[in-house]
């Protein structure tokens, strides 16, 4: 299982201590969440501060763009340090053409389905992905609850990835915790993201162990 910890639960006020725990964790990836206010009702941060990132962290780089027209800014993240871009089905216009781009600039490609967006829209590029990431909450905030819908939408990707891309991952982000991870797994998922349960725990290299183990 690889655990992404979500910097966008992080404190900023001392991020590089943050970014040294998750180092000398047993998590696998650093997960992005970049928000543009405009296709998510929130703002976050763009490549200066993923280019400090890049600079302590000792782990990939997962980069989620909840952007509009993201295919401008492939280049741009590439250069600062992405190691996976992760787009949305819902923000691009074409969507092989786009995956294509990031694996062109040597990144991991994925697409991320929000809550209410079908796995079979998937049918016809699935094949191009790396990885697919399933939102289990609304996305633009951190903290929501999960919603329950998400495993049947993980036991449907699993079958589509088992008759057509059977080196694609699962990856789920929203509402994830020590209370419904094993679940996950159990129906699929390859890869978790968790923010608050993570960072808002009292011990959250303990927390990571527990994930991992």
């Amino acid at each position: 299982m690889i655990l992404a910890p979500s910097l966008l639960s992080a404190d900023f006020g001392n991020l590089k201590k943050d970014i040294e725990l998750i180092n000398e964790s047993e998590a696998d990836w650093f997960h992005i969440d970049v928000m543009d206010g405009v296709f998510v009702p929130n703002i976050s941060f763009g490549q200066p501060v993923i280019k400090y990132i890049k600079k302590y962290a000792k782990k990939p780089l997962d980069v989620h763009l909840m952007i509009v027209d993201p295919d401008r800014y492939f280049e741009d993240f590439q250069k600062v340090g992405a190691d996976i871009i992760t787009i949305h089905y819902e923000a691009s216009r074409h969507l092989h053409r786009s995956i294509s781009s990031i694996k062109s600039l040597g990144m991991k490609a994925g697409v991320v389905l929000n809550p209410h967006t079908p796995i079979s829209v998937l049918e016809d590029i699935i094949q191009e992905c790396d990885l697919v990431l399933l939102m289990s909450v609304n996305p633009g905030f951190g903290g929501q609850s999960f919603i329950e819908n998400t495993y049947n939408k993980i036991k449907q990707l699993k079958d589509l990835i088992n008759r057509k891309s059977p080196n694609c991952l699962i990856e789920v982000d929203g509402g994830v915790s020590l209370k419904n991870y094993k679940k996950l797994l159990d129906f699929g998922a390859d890869c978790l993201v968790a923010g608050n349960a993570v960072f808002g725990s009292e011990d959250p290299i303990k927390t990571i162990k527990e994930f991992k183990n």
